[in-house]
Protein backbone atom coordinates (compact mmCIF):
# COMPACT_ATOMS: atom_id res chain seq x y z
CA UNK A 1 0.00 0.00 0.00
CA UNK A 2 1.50 3.34 -0.97
CA UNK A 3 1.64 6.56 1.00
CA UNK A 4 -1.37 8.08 -0.78
CA UNK A 5 -3.59 5.17 0.22
CA UNK A 6 -2.41 5.48 3.81
CA UNK A 7 -3.54 9.10 3.92
CA UNK A 8 -6.88 8.24 2.32
CA UNK A 9 -7.52 5.58 4.94
CA UNK A 10 -6.58 7.74 7.90
CA UNK A 11 -8.37 10.90 6.78
CA UNK A 12 -11.30 9.87 4.61
CA UNK A 13 -11.77 6.15 5.15
CA UNK A 14 -15.21 6.06 6.81
CA UNK A 15 -16.64 8.42 4.20
CA UNK A 16 -15.18 6.78 1.10
CA UNK A 17 -16.54 3.43 2.20
CA UNK A 18 -19.99 4.78 1.37
CA UNK A 19 -18.97 5.01 -2.29
CA UNK A 20 -18.75 1.22 -2.44
CA UNK A 21 -22.37 0.77 -1.44
CA UNK A 22 -25.35 0.30 -3.69
CA UNK A 23 -27.92 3.10 -3.62
CA UNK A 24 -31.37 1.55 -3.50
CA UNK A 25 -34.06 3.97 -2.29
CA UNK A 26 -36.52 1.07 -2.42
CA UNK A 27 -40.07 0.90 -1.18
CA UNK A 28 -40.69 -1.92 1.28
CA UNK A 29 -43.60 -3.30 3.26
CA UNK A 30 -44.00 -2.22 6.85
CA UNK A 31 -45.54 -5.58 7.74
CA UNK A 32 -42.54 -7.80 7.04
CA UNK A 33 -39.44 -8.58 9.09
CA UNK A 34 -37.28 -5.45 9.35
CA UNK A 35 -33.73 -5.31 10.70
CA UNK A 36 -33.19 -1.87 12.23
CA UNK A 37 -29.45 -2.38 12.74
CA UNK A 38 -28.13 -2.20 9.22
CA UNK A 39 -28.04 1.44 8.13
CA UNK A 40 -25.28 3.94 7.47
CA UNK A 41 -26.47 7.16 9.07
CA UNK A 42 -26.87 7.47 12.83
CA UNK A 43 -30.04 9.56 12.90
CA UNK A 44 -31.56 9.06 9.46
CA UNK A 45 -34.45 6.56 9.79
CA UNK A 46 -34.10 3.20 8.12
CA UNK A 47 -37.52 3.73 6.56
CA UNK A 48 -40.35 6.26 6.65
CA UNK A 49 -43.83 6.90 5.34
CA UNK A 50 -46.40 9.70 5.39
CA UNK A 51 -50.12 10.22 4.89
CA UNK A 52 -52.73 12.96 4.97
CA UNK A 53 -54.21 13.33 8.45
CA UNK A 54 -57.65 13.32 6.86
CA UNK A 55 -57.02 9.71 5.78
CA UNK A 56 -56.13 8.48 9.27
CA UNK A 57 -58.94 6.49 10.89
CA UNK A 58 -56.85 4.64 13.52
CA UNK A 59 -54.48 6.22 16.03
CA UNK A 60 -52.97 2.90 17.04
CA UNK A 61 -49.76 1.20 15.86
CA UNK A 62 -48.47 -2.17 17.02
CA UNK A 63 -45.57 -4.46 16.12
CA UNK A 64 -43.37 -7.22 17.49
CA UNK A 65 -39.92 -6.15 18.64
CA UNK A 66 -36.75 -8.05 19.61
CA UNK A 67 -33.33 -6.82 20.71
CA UNK A 68 -30.32 -7.33 22.98
CA UNK A 69 -29.28 -3.70 22.50
CA UNK A 70 -29.74 -1.46 25.58
CA UNK A 71 -30.14 1.85 23.71
CA UNK A 72 -31.45 3.20 20.43
CA UNK A 73 -34.33 4.68 18.44
CA UNK A 74 -37.32 2.46 17.66
CA UNK A 75 -40.40 4.34 16.41
CA UNK A 76 -40.96 7.99 15.50
CA UNK A 77 -43.94 10.07 14.40
CA UNK A 78 -44.69 13.75 13.79
CA UNK A 79 -47.14 16.27 12.39
CA UNK A 80 -46.77 19.82 11.07
CA UNK A 81 -43.41 18.98 9.46
CA UNK A 82 -41.87 18.07 12.78
CA UNK A 83 -43.23 20.90 14.92
CA UNK A 84 -45.06 18.28 16.99
CA UNK A 85 -43.18 15.00 17.33
CA UNK A 86 -42.88 11.77 19.28
CA UNK A 87 -40.11 9.16 19.60
CA UNK A 88 -40.00 5.77 21.31
CA UNK A 89 -36.52 4.57 22.23
CA UNK A 90 -34.72 2.33 24.69
CA UNK A 91 -32.37 3.49 27.42
CA UNK A 92 -30.72 0.86 29.62
CA UNK A 93 -33.11 -1.57 27.91
CA UNK A 94 -36.14 0.28 29.31
CA UNK A 95 -38.70 2.03 27.06
CA UNK A 96 -38.52 5.81 26.95
CA UNK A 97 -40.98 8.16 25.24
CA UNK A 98 -40.15 11.76 24.39
CA UNK A 99 -42.72 14.20 23.03
CA UNK A 100 -42.34 17.72 21.69
CA UNK A 101 -45.52 19.75 21.26
CA UNK A 102 -45.66 23.54 20.87
CA UNK A 103 -43.80 24.93 23.91
CA UNK A 104 -43.61 21.62 25.83
CA UNK A 105 -40.96 18.89 25.94
CA UNK A 106 -41.67 15.69 27.89
CA UNK A 107 -39.48 12.65 28.56
CA UNK A 108 -40.75 9.58 30.45
CA UNK A 109 -38.93 6.27 31.00
CA UNK A 110 -40.32 3.17 32.65
CA UNK A 111 -41.57 -0.38 32.44
CA UNK A 112 -39.79 -3.68 31.97
CA UNK A 113 -36.49 -4.15 30.21
CA UNK A 114 -37.01 -5.20 26.60
CA UNK A 115 -33.43 -6.06 25.60
CA UNK A 116 -33.66 -9.71 26.63
CA UNK A 117 -33.57 -11.24 23.13
CA UNK A 118 -37.24 -12.27 23.26
CA UNK A 119 -40.05 -11.05 21.00
CA UNK A 120 -42.35 -8.49 22.62
CA UNK A 121 -45.61 -7.08 21.28
CA UNK A 122 -45.52 -3.29 21.48
CA UNK A 123 -48.50 -1.02 20.94
CA UNK A 124 -48.40 2.78 20.79
CA UNK A 125 -51.69 4.68 20.69
CA UNK A 126 -53.07 8.13 21.30
CA UNK A 127 -55.90 8.69 23.79
CA UNK A 128 -56.78 12.36 23.61
CA UNK A 129 -54.02 14.24 25.41
CA UNK A 130 -52.27 10.99 26.40
CA UNK A 131 -49.88 8.67 24.59
CA UNK A 132 -49.97 5.05 25.81
CA UNK A 133 -47.37 2.30 25.43
CA UNK A 134 -48.41 -1.30 25.94
CA UNK A 135 -45.97 -4.22 26.11
CA UNK A 136 -47.40 -7.71 25.70
CA UNK A 137 -50.92 -6.32 26.29
CA UNK A 138 -49.93 -4.62 29.55
CA UNK A 139 -49.83 -0.84 29.92
CA UNK A 140 -46.24 0.17 30.68
CA UNK A 141 -46.14 3.94 30.08
CA UNK A 142 -48.72 6.73 29.89
CA UNK A 143 -47.58 10.23 28.94
CA UNK A 144 -49.99 13.14 29.19
CA UNK A 145 -49.39 16.72 28.13
CA UNK A 146 -51.35 19.83 27.33
CA UNK A 147 -50.32 23.11 25.76
CA UNK A 148 -52.49 26.18 25.41
CA UNK A 149 -50.52 27.01 22.27
CA UNK A 150 -51.38 23.74 20.52
CA UNK A 151 -54.09 23.57 17.89
CA UNK A 152 -57.02 21.27 18.58
CA UNK A 153 -57.64 20.55 14.89
CA UNK A 154 -54.71 19.15 12.97
CA UNK A 155 -54.35 19.33 9.22
CA UNK A 156 -51.63 18.39 6.78
CA UNK A 157 -49.58 15.20 6.94
CA UNK A 158 -48.44 12.72 9.55
CA UNK A 159 -45.01 11.14 9.16
CA UNK A 160 -43.83 7.83 10.65
CA UNK A 161 -40.29 6.47 10.78
CA UNK A 162 -38.36 3.48 12.13
CA UNK A 163 -34.85 3.45 13.57
CA UNK A 164 -34.26 7.20 13.60
CA UNK A 165 -35.81 10.68 13.69
CA UNK A 166 -36.97 13.25 11.15
CA UNK A 167 -36.25 16.24 13.38
CA UNK A 168 -32.90 17.52 14.60
CA UNK A 169 -31.50 15.65 17.60
CA UNK A 170 -31.06 19.00 19.34
CA UNK A 171 -34.82 18.98 19.96
CA UNK A 172 -34.52 16.02 22.31
CA UNK A 173 -35.15 16.70 25.99
CA UNK A 174 -32.99 13.71 26.98
CA UNK A 175 -30.37 12.88 24.28
CA UNK A 176 -29.62 9.25 23.48
CA UNK A 177 -27.55 7.21 21.04
CA UNK A 178 -29.87 6.27 18.13
CA UNK A 179 -28.24 3.10 16.73
CA UNK A 180 -30.47 0.11 17.44
CA UNK A 181 -29.56 -3.52 16.74
CA UNK A 182 -33.10 -4.90 16.69
CA UNK A 183 -35.72 -6.58 14.55
CA UNK A 184 -39.37 -5.68 13.99
CA UNK A 185 -42.08 -7.86 12.44
CA UNK A 186 -45.83 -7.89 11.93
CA UNK A 187 -46.18 -4.13 11.99
CA UNK A 188 -49.55 -2.37 11.71
CA UNK A 189 -49.03 1.36 11.40
CA UNK A 190 -52.21 3.35 12.05
CA UNK A 191 -54.48 2.25 9.20
CA UNK A 192 -51.83 2.70 6.51
CA UNK A 193 -51.12 0.03 3.91
CA UNK A 194 -48.83 1.98 1.58
CA UNK A 195 -45.17 0.91 1.18
CA UNK A 196 -42.47 2.60 3.24
CA UNK A 197 -39.59 4.51 1.66
CA UNK A 198 -36.24 2.97 2.63
CA UNK A 199 -33.10 4.99 3.25
CA UNK A 200 -31.01 5.37 0.07
CA UNK A 201 -28.23 3.14 1.49
CA UNK A 202 -30.65 0.46 2.67
CA UNK A 203 -29.95 -3.16 1.79
CA UNK A 204 -32.09 -6.00 3.02
CA UNK A 205 -30.42 -7.81 5.92
CA UNK A 206 -31.63 -10.96 7.58
CA UNK A 207 -32.94 -11.28 11.11
CA UNK A 208 -31.84 -14.48 12.81
CA UNK A 209 -34.47 -16.68 14.41
CA UNK A 210 -32.39 -17.23 17.55
CA UNK A 211 -29.84 -14.76 18.90
CA UNK A 212 -27.30 -14.46 21.70
CA UNK A 213 -25.21 -11.59 23.08
CA UNK A 214 -22.15 -10.52 21.12
CA UNK A 215 -21.04 -8.72 17.97
CA UNK A 216 -21.47 -10.70 14.76
CA UNK A 217 -19.14 -10.38 11.79
CA UNK A 218 -20.53 -12.37 8.82
CA UNK A 219 -17.33 -12.33 6.77
CA UNK A 220 -18.03 -8.90 5.30
CA UNK A 221 -17.13 -5.50 6.67
CA UNK A 222 -15.33 -3.97 9.63
CA UNK A 223 -15.77 -1.70 12.65
CA UNK A 224 -13.26 1.18 12.89
CA UNK A 225 -12.27 3.26 15.92
CA UNK A 226 -9.97 6.21 16.40
CA UNK A 227 -7.77 5.23 19.34
CA UNK A 228 -7.84 8.79 20.68
CA UNK A 229 -11.54 8.17 21.45
CA UNK A 230 -10.81 4.96 23.39
CA UNK A 231 -9.53 4.46 26.94
CA UNK A 232 -5.87 5.45 27.21
CA UNK A 233 -2.75 4.50 29.08
CA UNK A 234 -2.85 3.89 32.84
CA UNK A 235 0.69 2.71 33.52
CA UNK A 236 3.60 2.13 31.13
CA UNK A 237 4.30 -1.26 32.70
CA UNK A 238 0.79 -2.61 31.98
CA UNK A 239 0.48 -0.90 28.61
CA UNK A 240 -2.79 -0.78 26.68
CA UNK A 241 -4.72 -4.04 26.43
CA UNK A 242 -7.34 -5.14 23.93
CA UNK A 243 -9.15 -8.34 24.98
CA UNK A 244 -11.40 -10.28 22.64
CA UNK A 245 -13.67 -13.15 23.72
CA UNK A 246 -15.52 -15.41 21.30
CA UNK A 247 -15.16 -17.77 18.33
CA UNK A 248 -13.94 -16.52 14.98
CA UNK A 249 -11.65 -16.86 12.01
CA UNK A 250 -10.09 -14.35 9.61
CA UNK A 251 -8.66 -10.92 10.39
CA UNK A 252 -9.07 -10.18 14.07
CA UNK A 253 -7.84 -6.61 14.15
CA UNK A 254 -5.51 -4.14 12.49
CA UNK A 255 -3.72 -0.96 13.53
CA UNK A 256 -2.91 1.84 11.11
CA UNK A 257 -1.04 5.10 11.35
CA UNK A 258 0.96 7.10 8.84
CA UNK A 259 3.88 4.87 7.81
CA UNK A 260 2.73 1.93 9.91
CA UNK A 261 0.30 -0.97 9.66
CA UNK A 262 -0.12 -4.07 11.79
CA UNK A 263 -2.55 -6.86 10.86
CA UNK A 264 -3.49 -9.80 13.05
CA UNK A 265 -5.18 -12.39 10.88
CA UNK A 266 -5.52 -16.09 10.21
CA UNK A 267 -4.80 -16.91 6.57
CA UNK A 268 -6.92 -19.32 4.56
CA UNK A 269 -5.70 -22.87 4.79
CA UNK A 270 -3.09 -22.45 7.53
CA UNK A 271 -2.59 -21.36 11.10
CA UNK A 272 -0.15 -18.51 10.46
CA UNK A 273 -1.03 -14.99 11.29
CA UNK A 274 0.25 -12.36 8.91
CA UNK A 275 1.72 -9.14 10.16
CA UNK A 276 2.54 -6.19 7.90
CA UNK A 277 4.55 -3.10 8.78
CA UNK A 278 4.65 -0.20 6.37
CA UNK A 279 7.87 1.78 6.53
CA UNK A 280 9.48 -0.80 8.84
CA UNK A 281 12.02 -3.50 8.13
CA UNK A 282 11.13 -5.63 11.12
CA UNK A 283 8.86 -8.63 10.57
CA UNK A 284 7.59 -11.59 12.56
CA UNK A 285 4.85 -14.15 12.88
CA UNK A 286 2.38 -14.45 15.71
CA UNK A 287 -0.04 -16.98 17.13
CA UNK A 288 -3.28 -17.76 15.30
CA UNK A 289 -6.62 -16.40 16.51
CA UNK A 290 -8.83 -19.18 17.84
CA UNK A 291 -11.55 -21.12 16.02
CA UNK A 292 -13.04 -22.38 19.30
CA UNK A 293 -14.33 -20.16 22.12
CA UNK A 294 -11.27 -18.45 23.54
CA UNK A 295 -9.74 -15.19 24.68
CA UNK A 296 -7.16 -13.19 22.74
CA UNK A 297 -5.18 -10.50 24.54
CA UNK A 298 -3.41 -7.89 22.43
CA UNK A 299 -1.11 -5.64 24.46
CA UNK A 300 0.46 -2.42 23.26
CA UNK A 301 3.65 -1.40 25.05
CA UNK A 302 5.75 1.70 24.42
CA UNK A 303 7.99 0.06 21.81
CA UNK A 304 6.42 -3.37 21.24
CA UNK A 305 3.22 -5.28 20.46
CA UNK A 306 2.34 -8.46 22.34
CA UNK A 307 -0.22 -11.17 21.49
CA UNK A 308 -1.22 -13.59 24.26
CA UNK A 309 1.95 -12.74 26.22
CA UNK A 310 4.18 -13.40 23.19
CA UNK A 311 6.16 -10.39 21.88
CA UNK A 312 5.38 -9.86 18.20
CA UNK A 313 7.03 -6.63 17.22
CA UNK A 314 9.75 -4.63 18.92
CA UNK A 315 10.99 -1.33 17.54
CA UNK A 316 12.67 1.61 19.22
CA UNK A 317 11.75 3.85 16.29
CA UNK A 318 8.06 4.01 17.23
CA UNK A 319 6.33 5.19 20.40
CA UNK A 320 3.03 3.30 20.38
CA UNK A 321 1.73 5.14 23.45
CA UNK A 322 2.02 8.50 21.69
CA UNK A 323 0.56 7.06 18.49
CA UNK A 324 -2.45 5.70 20.43
CA UNK A 325 -3.03 9.03 22.17
CA UNK A 326 -2.70 11.07 18.99
CA UNK A 327 -4.98 8.72 17.06
CA UNK A 328 -4.48 5.50 15.13
CA UNK A 329 -7.16 3.46 13.39
CA UNK A 330 -8.03 0.36 15.38
CA UNK A 331 -10.13 -1.82 13.09
CA UNK A 332 -11.91 -5.01 14.10
CA UNK A 333 -12.70 -7.56 11.42
CA UNK A 334 -10.42 -6.52 8.58
CA UNK A 335 -8.18 -3.86 7.07
CA UNK A 336 -9.62 -0.48 6.00
CA UNK A 337 -7.93 -0.55 2.60
CA UNK A 338 -9.82 -3.76 1.80
CA UNK A 339 -13.09 -2.01 2.52
CA UNK A 340 -12.41 1.37 0.94
CA UNK A 341 -10.88 0.37 -2.39
CA UNK A 342 -13.75 -1.91 -3.27
CA UNK A 343 -12.66 -2.62 -6.85
CA UNK A 344 -9.00 -3.17 -6.02
CA UNK A 345 -6.97 -6.37 -5.66
CA UNK A 346 -6.82 -5.67 -1.92
CA UNK A 347 -10.60 -5.96 -1.69
CA UNK A 348 -10.68 -9.15 -3.75
CA UNK A 349 -8.04 -10.81 -1.57
CA UNK A 350 -9.35 -9.71 1.81
CA UNK A 351 -9.84 -12.00 4.80
CA UNK A 352 -12.67 -10.48 6.79
CA UNK A 353 -13.47 -11.81 10.23
CA UNK A 354 -16.28 -14.32 10.45
CA UNK A 355 -17.74 -15.25 13.81
CA UNK A 356 -19.13 -13.95 17.08
CA UNK A 357 -17.11 -11.68 19.34
CA UNK A 358 -18.88 -12.11 22.64
CA UNK A 359 -17.06 -9.19 24.24
CA UNK A 360 -14.39 -6.64 23.32
CA UNK A 361 -12.54 -4.85 26.12
CA UNK A 362 -10.09 -1.97 25.82
CA UNK A 363 -8.34 -1.24 29.09
CA UNK A 364 -11.01 -3.33 30.81
CA UNK A 365 -13.90 -1.27 29.41
CA UNK A 366 -16.52 -2.86 27.17
CA UNK A 367 -16.46 -1.46 23.63
CA UNK A 368 -19.80 -0.82 21.95
CA UNK A 369 -19.54 -1.13 18.16
CA UNK A 370 -22.40 1.36 17.85
CA UNK A 371 -19.87 4.00 18.93
CA UNK A 372 -17.47 3.15 16.11
CA UNK A 373 -16.11 5.79 13.77
CA UNK A 374 -17.47 3.56 11.02
CA UNK A 375 -19.26 0.21 11.11
CA UNK A 376 -20.28 -1.79 8.05
CA UNK A 377 -24.01 -2.40 7.84
CA UNK A 378 -23.53 -6.18 7.78
CA UNK A 379 -21.92 -6.17 11.24
CA UNK A 380 -24.33 -6.59 14.17
CA UNK A 381 -23.25 -4.68 17.28
CA UNK A 382 -25.19 -6.50 20.00
CA UNK A 383 -26.41 -9.85 18.65
CA UNK A 384 -25.04 -13.04 17.17
CA UNK A 385 -26.97 -15.93 15.61
CA UNK A 386 -27.01 -19.05 17.76
CA UNK A 387 -26.23 -20.91 14.51
CA UNK A 388 -24.32 -19.48 11.54
CA UNK A 389 -27.19 -19.63 9.04
CA UNK A 390 -30.16 -19.51 11.42
CA UNK A 391 -32.04 -16.85 9.43
CA UNK A 392 -35.62 -15.69 9.92
CA UNK A 393 -35.88 -13.90 6.56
Amino acid sequence: MDYLKELVILLLGPYLILLCRRVSGEQISGKGVINLAHRQSKWTPLMQTSANLSDITSIRSFFEFRTLDPEGAVFYGDTKEGQDWFVLSLRDGIPEMQIGKADILVSVKGGRKLNDGAWHLLEVRSEGKFVVLEVNNNVELIVGLHSKLAEDELTGKIRLALGGMLVDKQKLFHPFEPEMDACIRGGHWLNLSTPWDADSTWEHQHCFSEIKKGSYFPGTGVAMFNTSDLPGLKTEEAGITVEIFGSWTGTTLSLQSTGFEYVLRELEGNKDVKEVQLGLKEGSESVAPPHEPATLTFTILKHSLVVNSKPELETESLDFFSMWKNGMLLTFGGVPVDTIFCDSEEAKNTHYLRGCLEKILVQGQVIDLDRALYKHTAVSSHSCPTEAMNELT
